[in-house]
């Protein structure tokens, strides 16, 4: 592919605050360096069916502070296929696009990963995930916004839980990374924290059992990361079957983590890497992931950042179990 004239942008999986961020910076920096910017809504969906539109400086006025995505978001089966992608390529060439900014999570920069394999085109993604479980940067547009959101309504939770003196399993997102469960259980003083990661859940509510309400506390607060087997559902009944003398109840969050207006880091996390993004594809970069370490850009291939073992700080795992003696 020659020269880049026109950039593509969309948004992938699961929506995140800061996507609306990323967008504005990544159409007001593509303007600036002199590129037309096209969105494509409805993700890779709205790529397949042609749903493209040109975006200038007033389209992106006023949004930075929005929560969800202007460019909407979808899960495409479609583009899972070769014909799908292939479909996608020629509505690319039909509007002009020359290269494509891909705004979402594992799946989506997956999408990227084998469309710029096939069809060499230049992608470039954003790391646009609640879960915060892409490798390569430690942080992940939307994670900060969501823990905060976490920390809050878990603080509501526990005015009930020592009121009337229950144990609450508080489930959140996260079904793969624990991430979200094991910051936020810091962050809101909870007593335990059941993570994807940790394979001995029913352990650690053993020990926290033992430990914590048996002795002094006469509530307290687990918080469980989602899982389809083994979520704050399982483990509550367990605790009812096993220790009937408690007042166990379950909160699940469900998706108000989502929502909301993004917090300062987001924007700020989602202006630089759409304004780096930019740059990569102006520098000549392709099939990277713009990331954030130790306060720097960085440049993750697909490949790396997509791995599914990024690891849950071991510090902060020691930290909560000392914190909730």
């Amino acid at each position: 592919m020659g020269r880049i004239k026109n950039i593509g942008v969309l948004t992938s999986g699961g929506d995140a605050p800061g996507m609306n961020a990323a967008i504005r910076a990544v159409t007001r920096a593509g303007i600036a360096a002199g590129y037309g910017v096209y969105g494509i809504y409805r993700g890779y969906e709205g790529l397949i069916n042609g749903e493209i539109k040109e975006l200038h400086t007033e389209d992106v006025s006023g949004i930075i502070g929005r929560g969800g995505t202007i460019l909407r978001t979808a899960r495409s089966e479609e583009f899972r296929t070769e014909e799908g992608r292939a479909k996608a390529y020629e509505n690319m060439k039909k509007s002009g696009i020359d290269a494509l900014i891909v705004i979402g999570g594992n799946g989506s920069l997956s999408g990227a990963r084998l469309f710029a394999e096939e069809h060499d085109v230049p992608c470039i993604g954003l790391p646009g995930t609640i879960d915060n479980d892409l490798n390569g940067t430690d942080l992940t547009i939307g994670y900060d916004t969501t823990l905060n959101t976490i920390m809050e309504c878990v603080d509501k939770i526990r005015d009930t839980a020592n009121s009337h003196e229950r144990i609450f399993f508080v489930e959140v997102m996260g079904r793969d990374a624990g991430f979200l469960a094991q910051n936020s259980a810091i962050a809101a003083g909870a007593e335990a924290a059941i993570i994807p990661e940790d394979s001995t859940g029913a352990d650690q509510l053993e020990t926290f059992i033992g430990r914590g309400i048996r002795k002094s506390k006469k509530s307290c607060i687990v918080i469980v990361s989602e899982s389809p087997k083994c979520g704050a559902m399982y483990y509550a009944e367990k605790v009812k079957k096993e220790h009937p003398e408690f007042d166990v109840r379950v909160s699940i969050l469900g998706h108000l983590q989502r929502g909301g207006s993004p917090v300062a880091g987001d924007r700020i996390l989602a202006s630089v890497l759409g304004v780096g993004a930019v740059k990569a594809l102006q520098d000549g970069l392709r099939n990277v992931m713009m990331g954030i370490h130790n306060s720097s850009i960085v440049h993750v291939p697909f490949n790396a950042a997509i791995k599914s073992d990024k690891p849950v700080s071991a510090a902060s795992i020691e930290a909560l179990q000392i914190l909730s003696t």
